[in-house]
């Protein structure tokens, strides 16, 4: 078969795949625009002390200007509690023994979950751009990840000394915790994961899926059954369209079990042992559930429309409930007339400018059976 048939059969394949997957158990609970100007990343569940919290960026153009903040709302009822004041993070996450929270900020901002008051700020090697970030409960640990440096930096909980860093030969992306000694962070640029023992505080290895997917942003992790969740923004072929695709493979040795559709290009992915089933989120305004019938038996379960841009994604662990946000935009400012003899796209390849953030439209969902 011609590349190009191959390429539309492909397609036809994906598109029928996640048509009969659009009926399900999950749906959209509750919708709340809680508005506030200003960038967002990271979505943060408390689910011990009933918190939510999301990294908001700063509008200097905006009537008064608008500060940096990490926003905090009731895990329950999404009602505003307070902020961690003049913060510019990607995230924020917090070690539930010490209480003490951080920010995914230059320098790491380390903050009192109760009061949110800040204790201190935290230097770290000056290459190091902090963006997303792990708590985890095994030895009270905080990861903070970078991509130009490749590395994570290893911060105590307890009282925010930096113990040392960790090259993970590539950008970075999500990372999860078993609970027993091991971290695995899946390496956007490089097409693998990264295997952390965090006793010893090394890296120990890499599985590698090249070939099978790429531009992978999202994972996690059924610690239970030792399955990872790889949720990439391709299938690692150059398809057009591309194919987003979950690679499904075991935390034990990286041996791939299967691969599955995605709706959408993901930005994180959660799995709930609970219910087990993975749940990976899109810009494109999708969500897909994927079900673990059996520790080497998958299957798309659900693509359910969520909101464009709601593509970041966590887990509150009480109520079974997944979170996200997305924000409403105007339109987009008309190109500017290149210099005679510039070169075509003024962005530099990073698509079209996108129009400002309609004021009170930011908006978290929860999604839940």
């Amino acid at each position: 078969m011609h590349r190009k048939a191959l390429r539309f059969a492909g397609t036809l394949a994906l598109i029928a795949a996640l048509a009969l997957a659009q009926d399900g158990p999950y749906k959209v609970l509750k919708t709340a625009k809680v508005g506030g100007l200003g960038g967002f990343d990271y979505i943060y569940a408390d689910s011990v002390n009933r918190r939510l919290y999301i990294a908001r960026g700063a509008v200097q153009a905006a009537t008064p200007p608008v500060a940096p903040r990490i926003t905090v709302f009731d895990l329950d009822t999404l009602a505003p509690v307070g902020e961690v004041p003049d913060v510019r993070a990607n995230g924020a996450e917090v070690d539930a023994k010490s209480g003490h929270g951080f920010a995914s900020s230059k320098p790491v901002t380390m903050f009192d979950a109760k009061t949110l008051k800040i204790i201190k700020t935290i230097d770290l090697d000056p290459k190091v751009q902090p963006d997303g970030l792990l708590a985890d409960a095994f030895n009270q640990r905080i990861y903070v990840f970078s991509h130009p440096s490749a590395d994570a930096s290893v911060i105590d909980a307890k009282d925010g000394t930096v113990l040392g860093s960790l090259d993970l030969g590539g950008a970075p992306e999500q990372s999860v915790s078993d609970g027993a000694g091991h971290l695995y962070v899946v390496i956007q640029d490089k097409s693998n994961v990264a295997v952390i023992d965090t006793k010893a505080m090394k890296v120990t290895g890499h599985y590698d899926f090249v070939g099978k997917g790429g531009r992978c942003n999202g994972l996690a992790l059924d610690a239970k059954n030792g399955v990872l969740f790889a949720a990439c923004g391709n299938n690692g072929t150059d398809a057009t369209p591309p194919q987003p695709t979950m690679i499904i493979m075991s935390a034990k040795d990286g041996k791939i079990l299967t691969t599955l559709p995605l709706a959408g290009s993901s930005d994180g992915a959660v799995f709930n042992p609970a219910t087990m089933e993975a749940f990976s989120t899109h810009g494109n305004g999708t969500l897909t559930v994927v079900k673990e019938k059996s520790p080497t038996s998958f299957e798309v379960e659900q693509n359910l429309t969520t909101m464009a841009g709601a593509k970041v994604i966590t887990l509150d662990k009480k109520t079974n409930h997944i979170y996200t946000d997305a924000a409403e935009y105007g339109p987009a400012p008309a190109p500017a007339t290149p210099p005679a003899g510039a070169p075509a796209g003024g962005r530099g390849g990073r698509g079209p400018a996108r129009g400002p953030m309609l004021p009170d439209s930011f908006t978290i969902l929860v999604v839940g059976k």
